[in-house]
């Protein structure tokens, strides 16, 4: 196994998930099996509990794992499959050492950070990595591990004296580190000493970087990658310039040009022809030849497609990083250069006429001229009458529409208020005295506890029959009659209004149809408008399992839809959908259960 560590210095937040994911993509063109780990040294279990607007997008993996929005970089870009242990975080590691000490695992020892805390960590890394995450079922080749945070930070120190014991644990031949840090341009000169002091911070903690990425504004010159080669105490070779690109995907192939590759090939000991099959390196080389049309083809791009989104983190959009990229990736299959305008749902209400005028009267501009709408999900009151007005603008309007878990279920109460006649129908997440509750509390999520409470993971939807003769949303999938998603949410529709509503017809759009329940049919999960150029809501959030080179089926609708391409889209997904879950993931209840002995 060999490891590449990923570390940060002068400040957090300059892409150190997006330099880690692109170095594992890289290592897979050459055929080598690249799983990965992030570290997060906050004192929360996961970032389940944690508000969008604190830490960004909470993501969600296949096995119910409310993790960092990093893990969704690394199965983006390297299309696996990663579990809750994937992101270590200080609170879990802390918890897995005091429950050993409370069994006595210590033998009477006292318990302390060093060796205790930091063999939990190196143990925890060494597990992790040799989990299965692609559908070949082998152990990975390379694991790549994401430092969070900024070397010199009290909350990092316990894993940075891990990772430095780990090199040692490991190997020289086994272990590299790649230090991502800052080079500001001030009046016009790149700055070298921000970076020469984090390099001398991180070998007086014991690390030496064998790579440096230095992200800059713009491409670093030649005399500052000698300048920091010779302070930093590294080749210039070993010095890689990350400057701003016009897309996050044109990264690996900058890194590429810079010699990545043939560096760690050395730097690692990799036998390529030894260690990687035939096979391997084919689909190595056909996943590079991908990557680079998918760039080539965004440069050239001309077309524009329009898309509004409606929420309520919108002062972080990193709230909403899986949505923007599920987006992209289905802006790049179509050819079409996405332009994402953002729109507070709380700037949409009649109270900010008079508080915000010119975040209302902006806000209504962006929705008038909407191609398309996107309102995904959220969780409180705040904002949620903004996105029932947005839904109803799109239905009546016949606008493109995409509504995510909150984003559903808003859409289904505003078809009841408007068109069953339902005037008080609300969700009891938003009001607790609601008269005519069309979304419920789901009847065995706790009450009192929210991390780790909620449905989460990789669940089937099953469509009705009857969808197969005209619903939009199927056809994308590939007309397959079970599709999966990953799910995060407390509460649902109600199912004792099911009924009413689908009986009900609008003489504009249509019927609103739930033509996606759960495996028992006791759930809604999509819904559908006949009569409408685009309009679907789901409970689950496709957006976490979007691929660059496999773009999720309702977000591809949806930009279809926007930039006149639906049919065209529909057409190919029959042919060419492919689930991105391994199969193994893909068993249904009944059937799991007509297996066992």
């Amino acid at each position: 196994m060999k490891y590449i560590v990923v570390s940060g210095g002068v400040i957090s937040g300059i892409g150190k998930g997006v330099i880690a994911s692109s170095t594992g993509l890289l290592l897979k063109t050459l055929g080598l099996r690249v799983t990965s780990i992030k570290i997060d040294p906050y004192m929360n279990i996961d970032a389940g509990t944690m508000a969008p607007t604190e830490h960004g997008e909470v993501f969600v993996l296949n096995d119910g794992g409310e993790v960092d929005l990093d893990l969704g970089n690394y199965e983006r870009y390297l299309n696996v499959t990663l579990s809750r242990d994937n992101n270590i975080t200080t609170g879990k590691i802390y918890r897995e050492v005091i429950e050993k000490e409370r069994r006595g695992d210590y033998l009477g020892k006292t318990v302390q950070i060093v060796p205790h805390l930091t063999n939990a960590i190196q143990d925890w890394i060494e597990r992790v990595s040799l989990l299965p995450v692609d559908e070949t079922g082998e152990t990975p080749d390379v694991c790549i591990i994401e430092l969070g945070g900024t070397v010199g930070d009290i909350e990092s120190a316990p894993f940075v004296e891990a990772l430095r014991q780990f090199q040692f644990r490991v190997g020289q031949d086994n272990f590299a580190l790649i230090h991502v840090s800052l080079v500001p341009v001030i009046g016009g000169e790149q700055k070298t000493k921000p970076t020469q002091a984090a390099i001398r911070d991180l070998r007086g903690l014991g690390l030496v970087p064998d790579m440096i990425a230095a992200r800059c504004a713009t491409p670093l010159d030649h005399a500052v990658i000698n300048k920091l080669s010779m302070f930093c105490h590294v080749g210039p070779n070993q010095v890689l310039g990350v400057h701003d690109v016009n897309s996050t995907y044109h990264v690996p192939l900058l890194l590429e040009q810079q010699g990545m590759v043939k560096f760690f090939e050395r730097r690692l000991n990799l036998d390529l022809s030894r260690d990687v099959s035939a096979p391997m390196k084919e689909k190595g080389l056909e996943l590079r030849r991908r990557w680079k049309e998918l760039t080539s083809a965004q440069e050239r791009t001309v077309d524009r497609v329009e898309i509004v989104l409606v929420g309520k983190y919108t002062s972080l959009q990193d709230s909403y990083i899986s949505v923007v990229k599920a987006l992209e990736h289905a802006s790049l299959r179509c050819q079409r250069k996405l332009v994402l305008k953002w729109v507070e749902s709380s700037d949409l209400e009649p109270q900010a006429e008079t508080d915000r005028p010119v975040e209302y009267h902006q806000a209504w501009q962006h929705l008038c001229s909407a191609k398309g709408i996107i309102v995904p999900g959220g969780f409180g009151k705040r904002g949620t009458e903004g996105m029932i007005t947005a839904a109803r603008w799109a239905r009546e309007k016949k606008i493109p529409f995409f509504g995510i878990c909150l984003g559903f279920q808003v859409a289904v109460v505003e078809f009841a208020r408007n068109v069953c006649g339902m005037f008080d129908a609300g969700s009891e997440e938003l009001d607790d005295d609601c008269k005519d509750p069309v979304v419920v509390y789901m009847p065995e999520i706790s009450r009192t506890h929210l991390g780790g409470t909620m449905r989460l993971g990789l669940r089937p939807t099953l469509f009705s029959d009857e969808s197969k003769e005209w619903s939009k949303i199927r056809s994308l999938y590939g007309n397959e009659p079970t599709i999966w998603e990953r799910h995060r949410h407390r509460y649902e529709i109600n199912p004792e209004k099911v009924t009413t509503i689908e009986n009900t017809r609008d003489s504009v759009s249509g019927s609103l149809k739930f033509i996606g329940r759960n495996e028992k049919g006791e759930r809604m999960q999509v819904a559908e408008l006949t009569d409408h150029p685009y309009f679907v809501g789901m409970q689950a959030h496709p957006e976490l399992a979007s691929r660059p080179l496999n773009p999720s089926p309702p977000f591809l609708g949806l930009v279809a839809a926007a930039a006149g391409l639906l049919d065209e889209q529909m057409e190919l997904q029959s042919k060419q959908y492919t689930p991105p879950h391994p199969k193994s993931s893909m068993i249904l209840e009944s059937e799991a259960s007509s297996k066992e002995p």
